[in-house]
């Protein structure tokens, strides 16, 4: 009997094993590459950064997120049009309302800048949620970049993260609450947006599969990315 056992034993520990290295390579695939067949067949080498559609109810949000969008995309290799200069140019065209400006076709750009691609941003989530001694700042963006020749889609990514500000353990339970109380509530009181919105662009234009390629500026890589960025079916 203690024999069986063992060996029962053994089968069921096996195939725990087992289950967890599925489970971990699960865990551990990650979302499947995008399909870049579009975006290379356009080959730009221009990004024309439009005004930020607001879906949240934080009003100064699009400022702030505007203002950290074109560096990631031009360390991609880009051409990145100057921020100011597209603002006014579109108020001066009558197209500064980023619901309308959305909603237009988007070869209305290219005689008036020039552009290969227009990228059209989003926020859906720009909020700070307190609970009890802990308060997290959520972010969720939506991208897509647009042809200005033919006004398809060339490539469209959703990014969102969350902050958690942590007290550093003193090994003194009541110190520690206190301080995590006393660093929820500067966060509650003013949450730091700018670095979650950077990271947020950086790993929405950088991640391997999910971004997009290394355009014209970035010789090194240029149009030598193809297995980190590959044309062909992929699932979303």
């Amino acid at each position: 009997m203690s024999f069986l056992y063992k060996i029962g034993s053994l089968k069921c520990v096996a195939s725990l094993v087992a289950l967890s290295t599925v489970l971990a390579g699960c865990v551990a695939a990650g979302p499947q590459p995008k399909d870049y067949s579009d975006f290379r067949a356009e080959n730009p080498k221009s990004i024309l950064v439009l005004p930020v559609l607001n879906n949240s109810g934080a009003v100064e949000a699009p400022e702030f997120f505007l203002s950290t969008v074109s560096q990631p995309f031009a360390q991609r290799g880009y051409y990145v049009f100057p921020a100011n200069m597209v603002k006014s140019l579109l108020e001066d065209e009558g197209m500064s309302d980023p619901a309308l400006l959305y909603s237009a076709d988007t070869r209305r750009l290219a005689p008036i800048f020039g552009c290969d691609t227009a990228l059209y941003l989003t926020i859906e989530r720009w909020e700070s949620q307190y609970v009890v001694i802990a308060t997290s700042t959520n972010v969720t963006f939506k991208y897509e970049l647009r042809s200005c020749k033919s006004g398809e889609s060339l490539w469209a990514h959703t990014q969102q993260l969350s902050y958690s500000p942590q007290a550093s353990s003193s090994g003194n339970p009541l110190a520690d609450l206190i301080a995590q109380a006393i660093i929820a509530a500067i966060e509650k009181g003013a949450p730091n947006y700018m670095p979650l919105a950077r990271q947020a662009n950086a790993l929405a234009a950088g991640t391997a599969g999910q971004g997009i390629p290394a355009g014209p500026y970035l010789p090194d890589v240029y149009q030598m990315d193809l297995q980190q960025f590959p044309a062909g079916e992929a699932s979303e």
